[in-house]
Order: C-alpha cells, then sequence, then structure tokens
C-alpha cells in the first residue's frame, strides 16, 4: 500500500528534513507516527500526498510509482488519499451536510448520489441528526469528525490524520479516535500523526518514531518486533 525506499528530502547541504527513510505499511493497517515537533513527520505526510518531492528515493502509494507520476494525475491520486488536520479547515458558511457534501460536488457527483451517500457517512462517524448544523454550533470534537466525515466521503484508501486531536480534551480526542479505528476497521489504511502519549499507548497499534529526520523506531502493536521484512532501519 505504502513504501518508502531510502527516501530523503534535503533542503541544503547542512539540513536534512528527512534521510534515508524505509517504510512498508500494509493495505489496512492502523499506524501511529510519533516525534516532537521538526522531526520530520509533516515533511513525511507531504511526500504521500505529493506536496513535496523527494530529493532522492522511492515512493510507491497505491501502486503509484510516484517516480513516474505525471503532474496532471496529482488529483486522481489525491482522490485516494483523505487528509484530516488539527484545525478543522472547515467551511464556515455551510452546514454539516454541504461540507461534507463539497468533497463530492467538486469531482463532479450527482445531487442524487450526493443524497444518499452524505448521511450514511455522517452516521459513520457519529454525526447523525447533525446534517443542518454550522461549525460554530459544534463542539470541537464534533467539528473534527465532520472533518473527518469529509476527508472519507469520497472513500480513500487511505486517511492522514496530522494530529487531529491536538486542540481537544481527552473525551472528544478518543471519540475522535475511535471513529478512525471504525474506519480503519471498513478497510481504509490509517496514518495518525500525535503528540499524545496516552493515545498511542492505549491504541496498542504500530508506532512509527521519527527524530531529527530518520526512523528510530518501529513498534508492533503487541509491542513486539516487527520481523525482519517490515522492520524500519
Amino acid at each position: 500500500m505504502i513504501l518508502l525506499d531510502r527516501v530523503s528530502v534535503q533542503y541544503n547541504k547542512q539540513a536534512a528534513a528527512l534521510e534515508r527513510i524505509n517504510l512498508h505499511v500494509e493495505n489496512k493497517e492502523f499506524v501511529v507516527i510519533v516525534g516532537q515537533s521538526g522531526a520530520g513527520k509533516s515533511t513525511l505526510l507531504k511526500l504521500l500526498t505529493r506536496e513535496l518531492k523527494p530529493t532522492s528515493g522511492k515512493i510507491v502509494v497505491g501502486g503509484i510509482d510516484y517516480e513516474t507520476l505525471r503532474d496532471k494525475d496529482i488529483p486522481f491520486l489525491r482522490r485516494k488519499i483523505g487528509t484530516v488536520f488539527q484545525d478543522f479547515k472547515l467551511l464556515s458558511n455551510k452546514t454539516v451536510f454541504e461540507n461534507v457534501a463539497f468533497a463530492l460536488e467538486i469531482v463532479g457527483m450527482s445531487n442524487r448520489e450526493i443524497e444518499h451517500t452524505v448521511p450514511k457517512v455522517l452516521e459513520l462517524v457519529g454525526m447523525k441528526g447533525k446534517g443542518d448544523s454550522y461549525p460554530h454550533q459544534l463542539s470541537g470534537g464534533e467539528r473534527q469528525r465532520v472533518a473527518i466525515a469529509r476527508a472519507v466521503v469520497r472513500q480513500p484508501k487511505i486517511l492522514i490524520a496530522d494530529e487531529p486531536t491536538g486542540n481537544l480534551d481527552p473525551k472528544h480526542a478518543w471519540d475522535v479516535i475511535r471513529v478512525l479505528e471504525k474506519i480503519n476497521k471498513h478497510g481504509t489504511t490509517v496514518l495518525l500523526t500525535t503528540h499524545n502519549m496516552e493515545i498511542v499507548n492505549k491504541l496498542r497499534r504500530r508506532v512509527v518514531t521519527i527524530r531529527d529526520g530518520k526512523v528510530v523506531g518501529d513498534r508492533a502493536k503487541a509491542g513486539a518486533p516487527k520481523s525482519s521484512s517490515q522492520v524500519v532501519s
């Protein structure tokens, strides 16, 4: 599903944002990526969404080799990857329904399909009955769940959640994490970045640790080392 082979991002001769990263994420896996600010997590995610090109190395996502990816095909790639951020990025003048529907409108889905699809996704994220509400009427956790609904309504193969609980209290943070787990159970590969070590420890998922642009740890779900074919070096 996701393969990075000796990937580096060099901003200048003195500083490397990422250095010879090796990472293999299986289809339908749930992986937590941890590291301090500036460690390279955001750079890694930008590589996957093709906002950034590597200085060297190979990236393959969902069978697409980024080395041969044409600029005109980047929108097609991004339809396979849903993204959720810490600050929600909802449209304040649109209702919950309209925010989620907007992701379908821009790819040309018919009104009939939108009317059929959006309620199902809102129910999936625990926002059934909130379609007519506006973002300012929702709690932070509810807004984040709407953002997740918008990210997955096009049924992407991969969901990137970049610090999605960073602005939330513990209860709402766990509400969001449970939604991500539910989406993962439906077959979507999930990459979660977080600073919250309580979430990391209680989730008991594979944890990849990045420090100073390098992967320094790759711990499997139960805490045992991964097999040699999947260990990040």
